[in-house]
């Protein structure tokens, strides 16, 4: 965990002046790159089979009249190959511009290609959490936070932490935070304390 007065200077340009963070990470290299794997698998099939049509028709003699044609149609038709190729390369550089961030105001995503791009996500929009460690991630030691908030026109929307370190305490701190602030802001103002100290009630269940 960390505190405001370590906040890298990433969070610092959008980080209200009462605000206090209480995690900061980020993805691990290889198992955010491999996100986009699924379908650079699709790309290199599909690209392997426009070849071997290509190959045909090149050794076709009396295929040479329509290379020309096929060509450009085929580099066209190459689109799912290029796009997961160039899906890889973006994940790559994205990655040094990728943070994420847990405040007692709202959840913090970091990132860019060209530039950089914030995005907060205030507690009381989050309707669901959940913790998901694919194989590859398993494999080093990471997981990813999903958050499922309602979007506009009540549209599930879904943000994540991808690829971070320690995901199940993280978990348990976004849980633990959310379920404090949104008690606080359920309170109301005229008898709201001054620090709160967390929610600490326990039910029961006795009548």
């Amino acid at each position: 965990m960390t505190t405001s007065a370590q906040v890298p200077p990433q969070f610092e340009a959008v980080r209200d002046v009462d605000e206090q963070i209480f995690w900061v990470g980020g993805p691990a290299f290889v198992p955010f790159v491999l996100t986009g794997l699924p379908f650079f698998v699709l790309g290199l099939l599909w690209g392997a089979m426009d070849f071997g049509l290509v190959h045909g028709v090149m050794h076709d003699p009396k295929g040479h009249t329509t290379v020309r044609y096929v060509v450009p149609f085929m580099l066209i038709h190459l689109t799912p190959f290029w796009i997961g190729t160039l899906n890889i390369v973006r994940l790559v550089l994205v990655h040094r511009n990728t943070c994420y961030a847990v405040s007692n105001k709202r959840l913090m995503l970091r990132t860019g290609f060209w530039g950089i791009d914030f995005k907060a996500l205030d507690y009381d929009r989050i309707s669901n959490l959940e913790v998901d460690v694919g194989p590859v991630e398993n494999m080093w030691g990471v997981g990813t936070i999903v958050a499922h908030t309602g979007g506009d026109n009540s549209k599930t929307v879904r943000e994540q932490f991808v690829a971070i370190e320690h995901p199940y305490e993280v978990f348990k701190r976004i849980k633990e935070v959310s379920v404090n602030v949104k008690t606080d802001w359920n309170y109301p103002n005229a008898l709201r304390p001054e620090e709160n100290a967390g929610y600490r009630t326990r039910y029961t269940g006795t009548r």
